[in-house]
């Protein structure tokens, strides 16, 4: 196997019709249906350096029972193709991933209605031309192979895809959260059964910081509503704004640093050290004018400090 996919088709028995029929509004004989089985997903390193731990894919063998199967994760209605009615995870026996664990799989079988409309599918599936899938899926922890920090906690600074001390960095996936479809696809995420990881948009700004990392590195896909989308431009929006408040702040602590510097330095190019202080960090800036304040206020304390003559017998008092 070097690839997600449909595994065959199945002759339907009388324990399928009677699982199938809990999803259906009306019964359905053996004649109208066309059965698959499928291997949606495992727990092997895939090409985004992501992996589902073992525990993980128990929990998604709930989730995915009853899921729709769609084309290409295009999640429109009128694209809906085949629903699965049975899932299990199984161990495959002598095989190991690519990092030494035992080898499992999530499988499941899928029921498609025997028309007009899905007779073209069912015969690419038939021929082998749509045998990959790929599944969408939310995971609630994502933990560094190297450090077992959370990936979006910051602690981490390992890179999935490089090697550290000979191990290579990857991401585990811990604590499925929800299930929502597989997918026909040319190239899945795994190399048995891809998978396309779907952001969970509740975790607040950890996970929309890393949202916008994978975007800009452009490595991998990402399926999002419209809502979803509409959570991302609002939060740009808010960075937008606290980003002008911020350069609006720097704007006065650069002139209040070159006011300062004329205090201290009087003999200073107030020119040439505002020109600096264009391209000085917030932190610089800071710095110095923590240094501008301490040195004028030991010039206000050396001022005030009492003179003393070398002199003083105090002959005035004498009688």
């Amino acid at each position: 196997m070097t690839k997600g996919y449909i595994e065959k088709s199945l002759n339907i028995e009388q324990a399928d019709i009677e699982k199938i029929n809990k999803f259906t509004r009306s019964n359905f004989s053996a004649e109208s249906l066309y059965v698959f089985s499928a291997s949606l997903c495992n727990n092997d390193i895939d090409r985004d350096y992501e992996k589902f731990s073992v525990e993980s894919l128990y929990q998604l063998k709930e989730l995915f029972l009853g899921k729709t199967g769609i084309c290409d994760h295009s999640m429109k209605s009128s694209n809906q193709k085949a629903r699965i009615f049975e899932t299990w995870v199984e161990k495959c026996e002598g095989r190991k991933t690519s990092d030494g664990e035992d080898f499992y799989e999530l499988k499941a079988k899928a029921y498609m209605v025997k028309n007009e409309k899905n007779m073209p599918l069912i015969t690419e599936i038939e021929a082998g031309i749509k045998k990959e899938v790929s599944v969408s899926c939310s995971m609630g922890r994502k933990i560094c192979s190297i450090c077992g920090s959370e990936k979006s906690s910051g602690k981490c600074s390992h890179l999935s895809g490089q090697e550290y001390s000979g191990k290579p960095a990857y991401t585990i996936l811990f604590d499925a959260k929800d299930a929502y479809e597989f997918s026909f696809v040319a190239v899945p995420a795994q190399r048995e059964a891809g998978v396309t990881k779907v952001f969970d948009f509740t975790k607040g700004e950890k996970d929309m910081t890393e949202i916008l990392e994978t975007m800009k590195s452009g490595n991998k896909d990402i399926s999002m509503t419209a809502a979803q989308a509409r959570e991302i431009s609002n939060y740009i929006e808010k960075i937008s704004d606290e980003a002008k408040l911020g350069r609006e702040y720097k704007k006065c602590l650069r002139d209040e640093v070159v006011t300062l510097c004329a205090k201290a330095m009087p003999n200073m190019d107030l020119k040439v050290f505002a020109g600096v202080a264009q391209v000085m960090t917030t932190n610089e800036l800071l710095s110095f004018k923590k240094a501008f304040a301490k040195s004028e206020a030991e010039d206000v304390s050396l001022q005030l400090k009492p003179q003393h003559s070398g002199n003083q017998n105090n002959n005035q008092f004498k009688i």
